[in-house]
């Protein structure tokens, strides 16, 4: 049986150490030990974004990081889109994208928004009306492309 989500949002200044911690250990988990990429995910714009967790029974399972204009791209952007790898197949994908597109429109008050999207993600994205805006270029050794939506 699929569980609800309990969504936290909060600044990285009010992040508690247990929830960074547990934010760096999935985002480490899946981008650099998962997908085979050794790169230093720790960028300082941590500390620019607003974080979107969500925990089942007090497990992280779902996470990405939502900044405002011009804080990491020129629009308004979503990324370190991840859901933790046995929680995958039940859709919590699309709860978690439904809930950045709708805290990016609420809360940072943004309607454009800007995406760097691994590659096979495409036809995921194009699913909240993102259009590929970019051609192919790796990222992290990875193939992306970059992505926006304007409502």
């Amino acid at each position: 049986m699929k569980k609800s989500i309990i969504w936290k949002v909060s600044a990285f200044e009010d992040l508690s150490t247990d929830e960074l911690y547990a934010i760096l250990h999935l985002r480490g988990k899946v981008f650099v030990m998962e997908q085979n990429a050794p790169y230093l995910d720790m960028d300082y714009k941590d500390q620019k974004a607003l974080h979107l967790h969500g925990y089942i029974d007090g497990e992280l399972i779902a996470y990405c990081r939502l900044f405002k204009s011009g804080d990491y791209f020129e629009q308004a952007s979503i990324g370190r889109v991840i859901i933790a790898g046995q929680y995958r197949k039940y859709g919590y994908g699309h709860e978690l994208m439904k809930k950045a597109i709708e805290v990016t429109e609420e809360i940072l008050r943004e309607n454009a928004i800007t995406i760097s999207a691994q590659q096979h993600l495409k036809a995921f994205y194009e699913s909240y009306r993102f259009e590929q805006t970019s051609e192919m270029y790796l990222e992290d050794s990875i193939p992306h492309i970059e992505m926006k939506r304007i409502k």
